[in-house]
């Protein structure tokens, strides 16, 4: 009996344990809690409590890399360990805590343009070859023998400092000269003054007040200031002094000089400067001073008119940097006794360009020299890599650098491709003539003159594309007032100064928001104002627009609604650091980050690396 029970009781004893087993088991698998982190446990404890909200948004934005893992675990434990505090403190720490990271992606982003700015600066200094490689490095900046006048010297700094902040000029450099309100301070010669006067110019503007001081000083200098603000006159009327005192000394002999060199971006410009050194040197003869002989080197005129002066002993040359080079290659002109460069436009030049000529034409010079640059729109990257070519420089700025004229009344019109050359007529009758109007493309230039000429319209047309002979032509034509319109791409937006021009149409909007601001600064000069219209349509970059607009908000213009409604990601960091918007290519509505000049730049030599151009001036190995 207890033997059957016992064999009864086995098996079921051992069903019963089964049975607890599987239960044990259906529950264990009921209950299984999955494992968690300590981070993810510590995290999900400080949310039941309500004060990780908003770092887990934050959390939720933020890649996974593991320099931010890590933040959050700091920043877990910094929560944890004041789990004791009022939610007053805690909301104040957290407002703190996200100022930081804002502020830090601001430093970012300061880090990175940085970075850019570097990597695009010049590694090569604006100097000649010989001087690079043999080491040579001038300390002091040239003695003249010009001198302030006695009383301005016993005047206190803050009183200079005044006349400055009221002519709103900004100064940078050691030893910055005196600012002189009017001619007679400055010394000038009598025919120089009495010049001045015949053309109605009393009172100095202020680039002028500053500039032609310094100037005369012996200063290196970098000359910033908005379009028609008078900057021909600072290096002119300082080297026709310069040169007179050289002849009077002792006489220039046959093929010696120049003394002083002024290279320009376009002929037009060249010819208009050697124009207006002609008028001062003209005047000055007429009241006693020596005849100074300048000579006008540019491409399209043959180089025998410019030889005739050279063998006579030249005092002045003025050039643009292809025909300068040629000369120079072919001895035909030498810089041995050449002590005074100056560059007009100097930032297009290098744009254009033209910097491995530059850089050429100063291992002509034979020592010292005083090199003045000038320009209405110098970015930040021009100036850097410029300071490595002048001693001790003074830098003059009259407004912000790249800044519109605010005597012009810029106006931005939508105007659909196709009904541009119609809309152009209208425009034509807001004002009296002369006008000018700009377009990108020659071909656009020739269909608008075209299209003027058939409609009746007194119009002459200059480009790249036309001989220099017809070009002058039309310059003079629209000069004399014979001609009422000037269709023009941009060669004649550097410096050309015209008188009494009132409008100045943009055809279409130029990719580059400088070459905007040179274009419209031919009407608005010498204190009167003027109109500028642009059309645009969805064609434009979508960056220049941006550009423009903040072009238009700075010069406290109208920006037309089609403009305003355009906003970009970046806006928040325009005002950024020391200066705003771009620091590459001046650009308002975009920073260095973004710049599409040197995204294109970038591209083009990406695209070049492993063809090379052997036949290239600088193929050379040296």
């Amino acid at each position: 009996m207890s033997s059957s029970s016992t064999s009864k009781d086995g098996p079921s004893a051992k069903r019963y344990r089964r049975d607890d087993d599987e239960k044990s088991s259906s529950d264990s698998d009921d209950n299984y809690v999955p494992y968690v982190p300590v981070k993810e446990r510590k995290k999900q404890q400080l949310l039941k409590l309500g004060r990780l909200g908003q770092l887990k948004d934050e959390g939720k934005t933020k890649s996974s890399s593991e320099n931010e893992n890590e933040n959050d675990e700091e920043d877990g434990q910094v929560w944890g360990r004041k789990s004791n505090i009022s939610l007053l403190d805690q909301h104040t720490e957290l407002k703190k805590l996200a100022e930081a990271k804002k502020e830090s992606a601001m430093e970012r982003q300061l880090k990175e343009e940085e970075r850019i700015l570097e990597s695009v600066a010049e590694s090569k200094a604006l100097m000649g070859v010989a001087e690079l490689a043999k080491g040579i490095q001038y300390e002091d900046p040239i003695k003249t023998s010009w001198r302030a006048p006695r009383p301005f010297h016993r005047m206190s700094e803050r009183r200079h400092e005044r006349v400055r902040k009221k002519l709103h000029i900004l100064v940078e450099g050691e030893g910055v000269p005196i600012p002189l309100k009017n001619f007679a301070d400055m010394k000038l010669h009598r025919g120089i003054v009495q010049g001045l006067a015949a053309k109605g110019i009393t009172r100095p503007t202020p680039i002028q007040v500053q500039g032609i001081p310094t100037v005369l000083s012996g200063r290196d200098m970098i000359g910033i200031a908005f379009t028609g603000s008078g900057k021909t006159l600072v290096f002119v009327l300082p080297i026709l002094m310069f040169t007179v005192e050289q002849e009077t000394k002792m006489p220039f002999i046959r093929h010696e000089g120049p003394y002083g060199l002024i290279i320009c971006p376009s002929r037009e410009l060249a010819k208009q400067t050697h124009d207006i050194i002609l008028y001062y040197s003209k005047h000055m003869q007429q009241c006693g001073a020596p005849e100074i002989r300048c000579c006008l080197a540019i491409g399209g005129v043959p180089v025998s008119e410019s030889l005739d002066v050279i063998n006579r002993g030249v005092h002045i040359m003025v050039a643009t940097p292809g025909r300068l080079m040629d000369m120079l290659d072919k001895k035909m002109v030498r810089l041995d006794v050449c002590r005074y460069l100056c560059m007009d436009e100097a930032d297009r030049m290098i744009d254009m360009g033209f910097e491995e000529d530059v850089r050429t034409i100063f291992s002509f010079f034979k020592g010292q020299r005083q090199t003045l640059l000038f320009s209405a729109t110098m970015p930040k990257k021009i100036q850097n890599f410029a300071r490595s070519a002048l001693v001790k420089p003074v830098t003059i700025n009259v407004g912000r650098a790249g800044a519109a004229s605010l005597n012009v009344i810029q106006e931005v019109e939508y105007v659909k491709q196709e009904a541009k050359v119609v809309y152009l007529l209208e425009c034509l009758q807001k004002t009296t003539p002369p006008v000018l109007v700009f377009a990108e493309k020659k071909q656009d230039v020739d269909a608008i003159h075209e299209y003027l000429l058939l409609k009746g319209v007194e119009a002459v047309a200059i480009h790249g594309g036309k001989d220099q002979e017809e070009r002058s032509r039309s310059v003079e034509a629209f000069r004399r007032g014979e001609k009422d319109v000037l269709v023009a791409t941009d060669v004649a937006s550097k410096g050309l100064d015209f008188n009494e021009i009132q409008h100045v149409i943009n055809y279409d909007m130029p990719d580059d928001v400088e070459n905007y601001v040179h274009r419209i600064g031919r009407t608005g000069r010498s204190g009167k104002t003027g109109i500028a219209t642009t059309f645009i349509n969805k064609a434009n970059d979508e960056s220049v627009l941006l550009d423009l607009k903040h072009l238009l908000l700075e010069a406290k213009q109208k920006v037309p609604p089609f403009l305003a409604a355009l906003q970009s990601d970046n806006e928040k960091y325009l005002d950024l650091g020391d200066e705003r918007g771009c620091s590459y290519c001046g650009g308002l509505g975009h920073r260095i980050t973004d710049c599409p000049k040197l995204e294109a730049i970038q591209s083009k030599q990406a695209s070049n690396i492993g063809r090379r151009d052997y036949l290239a001036s600088n193929a050379a190995d040296w």
